[in-house]
């Protein structure tokens, strides 16, 4: 009886979420259809930390997922633009993803969305230095 209650409850709540998460796939796809690795390659400079910085704001804008992110830091780098920006672009991709805020919000609480999305950034921006460096030393 638990299992049968617990199956509809998670039915329906992913009943009441899928606009939102349609739409969140929507936004994802058009800003993904509408920038293009020749117009990323323009925004960066070659420069550690305004790469890095510019590399994840683009990247907490869009919405990705860790299999995609392999082929597309491999486009990225045949385009020439640097470890760092590739590699804040990346993380930033799959852990900050700006577009979906408005339905964490609505199902976890502004409080803990801004918490997790704060710390997505920080990391984002941490562990792409130490993710270069360890790449420069090895080598």
């Amino acid at each position: 009886m638990k299992f049968a209650d617990a199956i509809k409850k998670s039915a329906l709540n992913i009943f009441r979420m899928s606009p939102m998460i349609l739409g969140i796939l929507g936004l994802a796809a058009l800003l993904t259809n509408y920038v293009q690795i020749e117009d990323i390659r323009h925004i960066f400079t070659g420069d550690k930390l305004p790469d890095t910085l510019k590399g994840t704001f683009v990247g907490s804008l869009m919405l990705g997922n860790a299999v995609i992110s392999y082929i597309l830091g491999g486009e990225l780098l045949q385009k020439g633009i640097s470890y760092y920006a590739i590699t804040a672009f990346l993380l930033a991709w799959v852990s900050v993803g700006i577009v979906q805020i408005p339905m964490e919000i609505q199902f976890f609480g502004k409080r803990f969305v801004f918490i997790r999305t704060a710390m997505a950034i920080g990391f984002t921006l941490i562990l792409t230095f130490f993710i270069v460096q360890t790449y420069n030393i090895l080598i």
